[in-house]
């Protein structure tokens, strides 16, 4: 949203992003200072997050969602009051109601969107990043989905899941798509020298978590090495535990957090991308990825991935750990097919997700929403 938000403001739209001063969505505490700043032609409001009062039945009502258990009403207001509250961002909103021609609010699941959905819903674009989880199929997301303006999708899964979430979707929706800059030059060989990376490896980069598919890669790809006497490490970036099965202690390599700068020139060193997730709306590190020239292997069972690799002709899919053992010969032993299959997505994504086009989606949207509004 920060990227769109600055790419509207060059455009001459006067645009506001507001935020909280969470860094970690694990925690959810505040770690930067509120107040306002002006970053890129946009005004950054940030508002400080409120805990849980209950954080035992917050942590009930959370493990219910988790286990797909329907709740009531009030049991579902509990949960998005659950994990942390802005009051003082949605006052803002309140007091500003009158003047915006517009409110994009995203992602779907947090507080900040389905309360800050009810000040304005006529004037609202919600921007859900939706993936088909428990969380989705709460009968509050759906009424939130139904009863603002407009929807602003990543994707056509996405589009599609959208509908059968909320039948009654907003009327006003699109698939705008999310863009990826285009870095001006790639550094393989000195990422590779930076991080003492002698071998080659295949990259996973990401949330180290089980709703991303951590842990399935870790043991698909203890497999597919012993079958097929893989040359490949395992590196990975990200946040999250690591956890690293001791079989496997000197084929994985933690880096960390890297910052935003180095990523482009990890996804230019690696041999592949491994994207295990089956949780996506988008998947900007396949884009990422492709646009270093490097090709994508995805697990077959996420949608939105699959969706990409099929549309792009650019990756590879598999179904199980047989299939990703495959996947990962392939790469090894046919490099200059596996090099153009990365052509083939990089073109994809010059082609879908420039802001050039993305910026042009999103400002069709707000022109057919503010133009229906003052008509």
């Amino acid at each position: 949203m920060a990227e769109a938000a600055r790419g509207l403001a060059a455009r001459g739209h006067e645009v506001d992003l507001l935020t909280t001063c969470a860094k970690s969505h694990y925690s959810w505490s505040n770690e930067f200072p509120a107040g306002t700043f002006v970053d890129g032609g946009v005004t950054v409001r940030r508002f400080a997050t409120v805990a849980a009062r209950s954080r035992l039945v917050a942590a009930q009502l959370e493990q219910r969602v988790q286990r797909g258990e329907a709740l009531d009403a009030g049991e579902e207001v509990a949960w998005v009051n659950g994990r942390f509250r802005v009051p003082d961002l949605y006052l803002h909103l309140m007091a500003r109601s009158r003047e915006l021609d517009a409110i994009v609010l995203s992602p779907y699941l947090f507080w900040s969107t389905i309360y800050g959905a009810q000040v304005v819903p006529e004037r609202t674009i919600v921007m859900p990043c939706l993936h088909d989880e428990p969380y989705a199929w709460l009968d509050i997301v759906s009424s939130t989905l139904s009863d603002v303006a407009g929807a602003w999708f990543l994707s056509e899964p996405e589009h599609q899941l959208a509908h059968r979430v909320a039948p009654g979707l907003a009327p006003r929706h699109a698939v705008v798509g999310a863009a990826v800059a285009v870095p001006a030059s790639y550094d393989p060989a000195g990422f590779r020298s930076r991080h003492g990376l002698g071998r080659p490896f295949v990259l996973y980069a990401g949330r180290r978590e089980e709703g991303k598919g951590w842990r399935r890669l870790l043991a698909s790809f203890s497999a597919a090495v012993v079958a097929h006497d893989l040359p490949f490490d395992l590196v990975t970036c990200g946040v999250g535990a690591v956890d690293v099965p001791g079989g496997l202690a000197d084929r994985v390599v933690d880096l960390g957090y890297l910052e935003e700068d180095e990523l482009p020139h990890a996804f230019a060193a690696a041999e592949a991308l491994l994207q295990p997730s089956r949780n996506e709306s988008f998947s900007r590190t396949v884009m990422e990825a492709w646009l270093a020239g490097t090709p994508v292997i995805a697990d077959a069972a996420g949608e939105v991935v699959a969706w990409h690799c099929e549309r792009s002709g650019g990756g590879l899919t598999y179904a199980d750990e047989l299939e990703l053992g495959e996947c990962l010969a392939f790469v090894a032993d046919a490099p200059k097919a596996a090099s153009a299959l990365a052509e083939r997505g990089r073109r994809y994504v010059l082609a879908h997700y420039t802001w050039e086009t993305v910026l042009d989606a999103m400002e069709a949207s707000l022109d057919g929403l503010v133009g229906g509004e003052r008509s």
